[in-house]
């Protein structure tokens, strides 16, 4: 429905109406400018952290809610473990995402509400301390590596100084220990580990000092966090080791001193390291100088051995003995020669009597008769054996030759066929019915006639 007349004189100039990114941007001016920076306390809800590393959550009371986001820089940085539900006191600044006309807080820090005050203190004082220089790496002493004398600012019945102690003596540690007794919780616990450390600088003997406590809770290690403290132990002429609460316990104490340790055990077990490391190089070095002193001994034994085995060889009486027994070995070696000569000479000697025998004139003879005797006995019996052999194929040949003749042959039954001319008829092929033949029995012949071809 169109305005009416009386509306459209209620509409302002176009140079006075504001379009929507103009006013988006005006309210992020207005917004940033009015809260630069702000505190708020409130409980985490909807929180998610993206691939980016970006964290986005709602951060909310019982009647209302703002968003939040937590870039990854800054997330980084944050010891503590973010979830929804959790009571959180955050720092940042407000910001407008224009497109969609959206403010939200980017935090630049956050802490748990349940210690947000002390956690902010302890980062304001860090901070200020750190400006003026007091945690500055060229202003930190270097810890002596064998101290001969340490002295303890810490509780004399606390848990801490018997571990360190206990450690100390476990480890063969030989140097001394001074105990600085002072309160380490509560709040004169500041004052008398102030008035400590300054007494124990004032200790000449004094090569390094350790101030320390077992763990507890922020409140429990906060006489550490002390600005007094801090700038005593950042004063100490003497090389300071801080070794307060657990690993993950911080204090300002630990920036401030020359070396932290992340607990009495800790710090103990730093100051014997050095010295157990000297105490093995210098058993190893008195190894290696036994083991060298005994093979220079074993060596010199050898040589003096040596040296004496010389002299006596180069002795004259040595020398004469020596001369003896090779003079011995020499008789010894021409007797054998000789009789080993003799020995060959007499069977040289056998054995040509040997050789002349058997060439001699009448064993010769003996020897050419024995072998003609030989020889014709041989001849003999091969001559009879040849003649016999001889006779009996003879033998052999006179009986086949009397079996094979055709009267023989006749006489066992056969009869032989003969045609009108006389001439043998081996086959009935050929023969005709009405010939005559001629057979021929062992006692004479009779004429026959073909009568079946």
């Amino acid at each position: 429905m169109p305005p009416s007349p009386i509306e459209k004189s209620l509409i302002p100039p176009d140079e006075h109406i504001l379009s929507v990114s103009e006013f988006n941007c005006g309210v992020k001016n207005l917004l940033e400018n009015r809260f630069p920076e702000i505190w708020l306390k409130g409980e985490i809800s909807n929180f998610r952290r993206q691939s980016s590393g970006h964290c986005y959550f709602s951060l909310k009371d019982a009647r209302s809610q703002v968003s939040a986001v937590i870039f990854r820089g800054d997330a980084g940085s944050l010891d503590l473990s973010i979830r929804d539900g959790l009571q959180v006191i955050v720092y940042g600044q407000i910001s407008v995402y224009e497109p969609r006309g959206s403010y939200q807080i980017i935090v630049r820090f956050l802490v748990d509400a349940g210690q947000g005050r002390l956690q902010l203190e302890f980062e304001r004082l860090k901070r200020k301390l750190a400006e003026e220089g007091l945690f500055d790496a060229e202003r930190k002493k270097r810890v002596p590596p064998l101290p001969r004398t340490v002295g303890f600012v810490t509780s004399p019945t606390g848990a801490a100084v018997r571990d360190f102690l206990s450690i100390l003596q476990r480890r063969n540690w030989r140097g001394r220990v001074v105990i600085f007794p002072a309160r380490v919780q509560g709040k004169e616990a500041a004052g008398e580990i102030a008035n400590m450390i300054e007494k124990a600088q004032q200790m000449e003997t004094l090569d390094l000092l350790v101030i320390g406590r077992g763990g507890g809770s922020l409140e429990d290690l906060w006489p550490f966090n002390e600005e007094k403290v801090a700038r005593a132990v950042a004063a100490c002429a003497t090389p300071i080791i801080s070794a307060v609460g657990h690993e993950i316990d911080y204090t300002l104490s630990d920036f401030a001193a020359d070396w932290r340790a992340e607990t009495p055990s800790a710090a103990a077990e730093f100051i014997c390291r050095s010295f157990t490391e000297c105490e093995q190089r210098l058993a190893a070095a008195g190894n290696a100088l036994v083991s060298s002193l005994k093979s220079q001994v074993d060596q010199l034994g050898f040589d003096l051995e040596r040296l004496r085995d010389n002299l006596i060889h180069l002795s004259p009486t040595h020398k004469i003995e020596q001369g003896f027994l090779r003079l011995d070995d020499l008789t010894n070696r021409l007797l054998a020669s000789l009789r080993h000569g003799i020995a060959n000479g007499r069977q040289r000697e056998k054995s040509l009597a040997v050789r002349l025998a058997a060439i001699a004139p009448d064993k010769r003879v003996h020897f050419a008769s024995a072998q003609f005797l030989s020889l014709k006995n041989r001849l003999t019996t091969v001559v009879r054996t040849r003649m016999e052999g001889s006779a009996d194929r003879v033998r052999v040949s006179g009986n086949r030759l009397h079996n094979a003749n055709p009267e023989k042959i006749l006489q066992r039954g056969f009869a032989i066929i003969k045609d009108e001319h006389g001439q043998h008829v081996p086959r009935k092929a050929g023969l005709e019915a009405g010939r005559r033949l001629r057979t021929q029995f062992a006692d004479g012949e009779i004429g026959v006639e073909v009568t079946e071809a």
